[in-house]
């Protein structure tokens, strides 16, 4: 069996800090408050000028560099954002001319702050089906060029950079032991988007709206889809949750962080958490939580990793990998 095998990671974040207390400057919040509800301490900021494709394209150099593989090896680019430079063409394509890379294909993928699970599954489904034996996937936003900066219940938690893996072919038994994704859950629920939205777009407004977000709804929600979504994941590969090595999580809030692990009984000192640095970067987090964990060593070949996160729309999935 064909199984879809991480060959690198890697991860850009903005030089530009934004703490607590310099955002208590310009809304009526501070570093406590943010910290109580959210955890989070700071988040990076794109510079004037900078765009998500600048941030993709760092990431991916990285992701390349550790796999050890050139761009001329690349059979596809997938990049997950809901930032994207242009309303076309994708990011993915500016992407991938930045690269220097002139085969294959490049697009884009939408679910919000999921869109790094929903790539992982593209990208398996491709490898899986021999339509690409390489693949870059890259998680990047700029979801500070989205908000609201007089709106306190969205403003202090979201931030910028991103993420990137290698995925390449390699053969398995077809069972649990093998190395590479086991598995991917997606799921969507449409009737919830009054919860988690944008109020723009080019075909109702032209314009590029703000981030709108019913927090107390969006928690309960995330607590109980995502633990669902791992559950159904860790079934379908003949595992439990003890067998999980690395909880890797989106990095919205540390109360869902600690909620899930906690409805799950997931020891914390399981879970990866960067939003205390990063806040939530909406599609990125996944993969730069991710990124931290190799780098650090805490992540280790024969583990098993599990991957997972909620966004707009509602969007949510999670990904089972043996590293």
């Amino acid at each position: 069996m064909i199984r879809s095998q991480i060959m690198g990671c890697g991860a850009f974040l903005p030089r530009t800090i934004l703490t607590n207390a310099e955002l208590a400057k310009r809304v009526d919040t501070s570093d406590d408050w943010i910290r109580e509800r959210t955890g989070i301490r700071q988040r990076h900021i794109v510079a004037k000028g900078e765009k998500t494709s600048d941030l993709a394209l760092h990431a991916a150099r990285g992701a390349l560099t550790q796999a050890g593989i050139g761009v001329d090896e690349l059979d596809l680019v997938i990049v997950a954002t809901t930032t994207p430079d242009e309303t076309f063409p994708a990011t993915a394509t500016t992407l991938q001319a930045r690269l220097g890379m002139t085969r294959g294909a490049a697009f884009d993928v939408q679910a919000v702050c999921s869109g790094f699970i929903y790539g992982m599954a593209v990208a398996d489904s491709f490898i899986k089906t021999g339509q690409a034996k390489t693949v870059l996937l890259v998680g990047a936003e700029s979801m500070s060029r989205l908000l609201d900066w007089s709106d306190r219940a969205t403003c202090v938690l979201f931030g910028d950079g991103a993420g990137a893996v290698v995925l390449q072919a390699k053969q398995g038994k077809g069972n649990s032991s093998d190395r590479g994704v086991l598995n991917t859950k997606l799921y969507s629920d449409g009737r919830l988007h009054d919860l988690l939205y944008v109020d723009g777009g080019p075909s109702s407004t032209q314009t590029t709206g703000h981030l709108r977000m019913q927090g107390k709804e969006v928690f309960r929600h995330a607590v109980t889809n995502i633990s669902a979504a791992i559950v159904a994941s860790v079934e379908e590969a003949g595992a439990a949750i003890t067998d999980i090595d690395w909880f890797v999580p989106h990095q919205a809030n540390q109360r869902i962080l600690d909620g899930t692990a906690r409805k799950l009984g997931i020891p914390t000192d399981r879970v990866v958490s960067t939003v205390a640095l990063h806040g939530n970067t909406s599609a990125a987090s996944v993969p730069l939580a991710l990124a931290t964990a190799v780098a650090d060593g805490r992540i280790k070949q024969g583990q098993l990793v599990l991957l997972e996160a909620m966004g707009g729309g509602f969007t949510w999935g999670a990904s089972l990998i043996r590293w």
